[in-house]
């Protein structure tokens, strides 16, 4: 029997009255449908002595038998009650193991048929491989044994994942910290059989308390029941051969942390009240340590509940925050303060202060560090080196300290000092390694630590190694990627003393391979993987990075694609033209300007992408720069729809100049901030033929409290709100669209409502539009049969308006 679903459709030569249809699903051309019906190759999952891999496998798309299972949408949380785990989660279907340096990959048995699993976990000696299966009524607990690949059940399927991962391995590799459903589990409250008692209010104090247009919040006390009920569990100790202990009893648990040396346990509880006006992660919470046999040591930090937000990206709540293990410590916390009460107006010396607080926490908690901007996170090393990074928003500067741990006195020394917004400047991430504890620590070689970039020049990419000494401070070049047909990503030094370091390896045609590089040995490599591509019908499209300026001087990007047999030089024919984009917010043009694009990086036809359309004789810009700049005081904001408008312009200039196509023949599409984008463009400029903008936002006065990057609200500049909003001009929009949303979406503000009601709006004054609802999708298209069909519409579409 075929599924059905509703869209709405308004078009040239469509009266009102014939608006409304049911479709069947249709199925795309077989171009395209040979691209996106295609076999996932495995995820890679190796354990950190690279002795082993795991291998995990899982269909290409979801069904929509999948989306359509029973769900509960509270306190930002999107549940299947049945089974307990989240709604929206993929599964893994299979999985297999492979030694790293054999060819040959391993079927792991005993696993149980129509398995569905997730949360998978090596042990900390990784021999065992953790991970939950998901039957019709619930979560199980399997185990792997690597050396034999066989995994064996050890619990029945009463866990509750509800919160994320249900198991947390302890440090003697032999048990597992398990979150199991309540013995006395309160059953749930049907609302549709349970007459509620009353009304729901909602009460202001008169305090300022802006928040962004968060999703699936809880509304009433029937949802506060069912909340309760859903996340509460009880803490089991159960060992690898099915022993179960009761560690504490129910309670909702958030949070499980063991310290590195294992005899400590932070547990973070959700408290009461909870709110209808943010989601659970501002609930208020109180963490507590206990030893390793449950006995409470000390209530560590109690958080009160968030609804008051101070205004702005560098603003925080009051009181503890970030609070964590050290990873380099056997049993220290350390947690971080906002000096300025997270006012981010207030002018003051020092933003945050972390702070050191050692178990038993008996004496109180010691200051580490003073933040001039806001903290931005801490990697420990050992006794004397730490790295400590800050940030501000409105400057777009951070900063990196290195910092002595045990000499709190001493002056940082300030390593990097940029613009975090400047790729070409990016002086890469520090390479990590296990310490005694099994926690990833600053890997300190001879005074030396390792820094890995991503290489980005305005020459293109190359990736690099580089030595840092900790004592002068001076930096050596270890190793520079040379490749300027290939895209190496380097992903971690594996033997610092012999030179072996973990790549991938990939080409616009070659699917991405892991191998081993040897720097110090004449540069060798080992293949690790060896992956097909799954997309031979475009492995001979071109490809290229064109780069171009606007009219006021700012630099752009695009990645091109042209059919395979299309004659580059003659130019006889002139394409139709794909622009997919996405506007990106910059404080200065020298960023904005940068190219963070690598015309060797594997094509891969995702399904929100154009690329699929360069098989049917279109040729495509994809990725195409859209910086909107706001220099000094000027937000960018201030100026979006001209910046639009001129990005566009510069775009289609540049591959009109190059001979390709016809102009009079241009469509432009994006998904989510990139469909505002397009409809922007539809309605404030005449370069385009058509549009499609899929999971969009139309109308900013429904997102008062800001969206994207922008930080004043709708009544700090009702002129900026308005003036952004499609919506509020619909009445200039006469382009062909074709808009596309879940009818599920879970983003926040990018409600379903704001495409149904700018498609009422359109077709109230005579537009040419169309709106697809996908049913039971959210912002992100996971179905087969959903995605296949979108497909299908996006080439009619084109099809109709743009090629014909």
């Amino acid at each position: 029997m075929k599924k059905l679903f509703t869209f709405l459709f308004l078009g040239m030569g469509f009266s009102a009255a014939t608006a409304q249809e049911n479709v069947t699903y249709q199925k795309p051309s077989k171009e395209i449908l040979e691209l996106a019906d295609y076999q996932r190759a495995p995820s890679v999952n190796m354990d950190s002595k690279k002795e082993y891999m795991l291998l995990s496998y899982r269909n290409t798309y979801k069904t929509l038998d999948d989306l359509n299972q029973e769900e509960m949408r509270l306190g930002g949380l999107r549940i299947n009650p049945t089974t307990n785990i989240s709604s929206t989660v993929t599964y893994i279907n299979n999985l297999k193991l492979r030694k790293v340096k054999d060819k040959n990959e391993i079927q792991v048995k005993g696993l149980p048929e129509n398995v569905r699993i997730t949360n998978v976990s090596w042990s900390p000696n990784e021999k065992k491989i953790a991970f939950t299966n998901t039957t019709n009524s619930g979560v199980e607990l399997w185990i792997i044994d690597v050396v034999s690949a066989t995994a064996t059940k050890i619990t029945s399927d009463n866990l509750n994942a509800n919160l994320g991962s249900p198991f947390n391995w302890m440090i003697d590799n032999e048990t597992l910290l398990v979150k199991v459903l309540p013995k006395n589990k309160k059953p749930l409250i049907d609302e549709k059989k349970n007459l509620p008692k009353g009304p729901t209010v909602s009460t202001a104090d008169g305090s300022k308390s802006q928040n962004r247009t968060f999703q699936d919040l809880l509304k009433n006390k029937t949802d506060e029941a069912n909340f309760e009920s859903l996340v509460t569990s009880e803490l089991y100790k159960i060992s690898i051969s099915g022993k179960t202990e009761l560690f504490k009893a129910a309670d909702i648990y958030a949070g499980e942390s063991f310290s590195p040396d294992g005899k400590y346990l932070m547990l973070t509880t959700i408290q009461k009240p909870f709110s209808y006006i943010v989601p659970l992660s501002r609930f208020p919470q109180k963490s507590i340590v206990y030893d390793a046999f449950g006995k409470e040591i000390k209530i560590v930090n109690e958080v009160a509940l968030n609804e008051i937000m101070p205004k702005g990206f560098s603003s925080v709540r009051k009181g503890k925050r970030s609070m964590s293990w050290r990873s380099d410590k056997p049993a220290s916390l350390f947690y971080v303060e906002a000096l300025d009460e997270g006012d981010q107006a207030k002018e003051v010396p020092y933003r945050d202060e972390i702070f050191v607080w050692e178990a038993p926490f008996t004496n109180t908690a010691t200051s580490f560090f003073k933040t001039k901007q806001r903290f931005g996170g801490i990697m420990w090393g050992n006794d004397n080196y730490a790295i400590v990074y800050d940030s501000w928003y409105d400057t777009r500067n951070a900063k990196t300290y290195l910092v002595n741990p045990s000499n709190v006195s001493a002056e940082a020394k300030i390593i990097s000092d940029r613009n975090s917004q400047d790729i070409y400047s990016d002086p890469g991430d520090f390479e990590t390694k296990r310490n005694e504890f099994n926690k990833y620590v600053l890997a300190i070689e001879n005074d030396n630590v390792y820094l890995i970039g991503n290489g980005f020049t305005k020459n293109g990419q190359f990736p690099f190694i580089d030595e840092f000494n900790l004592k002068t401070q001076k930096t050596k070049r270890l190793y520079t990627s040379t490749y300027t047909d290939k895209k190496e990503d380097l992903l971690s030094v594996e033997d610092f003393k012999k030179g072996e370091v973990l790549v991938m390896i990939q080409s616009k045609n070659e699917y991405p391979n892991y191998f081993m590089r040897n720097i110090k040995s004449k540069n060798s490599l080992t293949q690790i993987t060896a992956f097909a591509n799954p997309f031979t019908s475009i492995k001979n499209v071109y490809k290229e990075v064109i780069k171009y300026k606007r009219k006021d001087g700012v630099e752009l990007s695009g990645t091109l694609y042209l059919p395979a047999n299309y004659d580059r030089a003659a130019k006889k024919e002139k394409l139709p033209l794909l622009i997919w984009a996405y506007p990106a917010e910059f404080k200065d043009k020298n960023s904005a300007g940068q190219n963070d694009k690598n015309p060797n990086e594997f094509t891969f036809p995702n399904y929100g992408s154009f690329v699929y359309w360069v098989t049917k004789g279109y040729a495509v810009l994809d990725d195409a720069s859209f910086p909107i700049i706001g220099e000094d005081k000027t937000e960018p904001n201030d100026t979006f729809i001209p910046q639009l408008v001129s990005n566009a312009e510069a775009a289609i200039d540049a591959v009109d100049k190059l001979g390709f196509i016809n102009r009079k023949k241009v469509a432009v599409g994006g998904h989510s901030y990139g469909a505002f984008m397009t409809a922007n463009l539809l309605t404030h400029s005449n370069l385009f033929a058509c549009g499609i903008a899929r999971s969009g936002a139309y109308n900013r006065t429904l997102t008062p409290f800001g969206f994207q990057s922008e930080q004043r609200n709708f009544w700090d500049v009702p002129e900026i709100y308005a003036g952004m909003s499609p919506f509020n001009t619909a009445d200039k929009m006469k382009t062909p669209l074709l808009l596309v949303h879940g009818d599920a979406d879970n983003n926040p503000g990018t409600f379903t409502l704001q495409s149904e009601r700018y498609f009422q709006a359109l077709k109230g004054l005579g537009a040419p539009v169309r709106l697809v609802l996908l049913p039971k999708e959210s912002h992100g298209y996971a179905a087969k049969d959903n995605i296949l069909h979108l497909l299908w519409e996006q080439d009619q579409f084109l099809e109709k308006y743009l090629k014909n």
